[in-house]
């Protein structure tokens, strides 16, 4: 190892992998970030070509996963998971064997993660025992574990990437080939941006006791609703909490309000 230490960020989301440098490069500007790769696929070449001291591996990407990226880069690296999903922060991983980190990133945790990464750069050796732990996230991703419920969504506005906090979405909508977030956001203020995630796909990924598809196009926060009105032909209409958009509720959804 040289006087820097070397790091490699692999993720399929160019955004990300910006963000996690510039947090790395405040957090640790000793870190010598020398590849950055968009998937398991890369980050093995990359691995192989510049021998990073460091592997920061998204566990979900396209083709090689970084669960099956590290299983060859094995202990040759100190490996650190970076995630969407709350379930792959298995126990091991608490009992710092593996490291992880939670997206979004949040600037106390990745602290903690590089003290305990300069820790073990001094020792030299890389963690031992990964290989169970590295076989348990794969037999997981395999049985498609459902996640845990979203935390936040991605959304470009512009050129700034917004992580919107789930628990602040008002409603999600349909727009062709988008989705409409409607977000209360600073201060209040209603918000809204489109990502390009189909709303179906969203749904399965929204925790079910909060949201509730009410239209095959409209998926509503329940506690953001002020009250519903009954329309015509087993209709109704939601109205919000401090938005002036009206939500329909078609037929087949009519009967979450029965009780109104």
């Amino acid at each position: 190892m040289g006087t820097r230490p070397t790091a490699l960020i692999a993720d399929d989301e160019p955004l990300l992998r910006e963000a996690l440098m510039r947090q790395l490069a405040q957090a640790w500007p000793e870190l010598d970030v020398v590849a950055q790769a968009r998937n398991g696929r890369e980050a093995i070449r990359y691995f192989e070509t510049r021998h990073p001291d460091i592997c920061f591996l998204d566990v979900h990407m396209p083709g090689v996963s970084g669960v099956e990226a590290a299983h060859i880069i094995g202990r040759r690296a100190h490996l650190v998971f970076v995630t969407a999903y709350d379930q792959y922060a298995v126990q091991a991983f608490a009992e710092g064997v593996l490291d992880y980190l939670v997206k979004p990133v949040e600037p106390a945790r990745l602290a903690e993660t590089v003290a305990r990464l300069k820790e073990r750069l001094q020792a030299a050796q890389p963690a031992l025992n990964t290989e169970a732990l590295l076989q348990q996230l794969a037999t997981q991703l395999q049985r498609g574990a459902a996640p845990a419920p979203l935390r936040w969504i991605r959304a470009q506005v512009g050129q700034t990437l917004r992580l919107i906090p789930v628990d602040e979405i008002d409603f999600l909508r349909s727009d062709t080939k988008y989705t409409l977030i409607a977000w209360r956001g600073d201060a209040g203020q209603p918000g809204e941006a489109l990502v390009r995630i189909p709303l179906k796909e969203l749904i399965g990924q929204l925790d079910a006791e909060q949201f509730a598809q009410v239209h095959r196009s409209v998926v509503v926060n329940l506690r953001a609703i002020s009250h519903v009105t009954r329309g015509d032909n087993e209709t109704a209409d939601i109205h919000l909490k401090g938005r002036k958009e009206v939500l329909p509720v078609s037929r087949s959804y009519l009967h979450l309000f029965r009780q109104m």
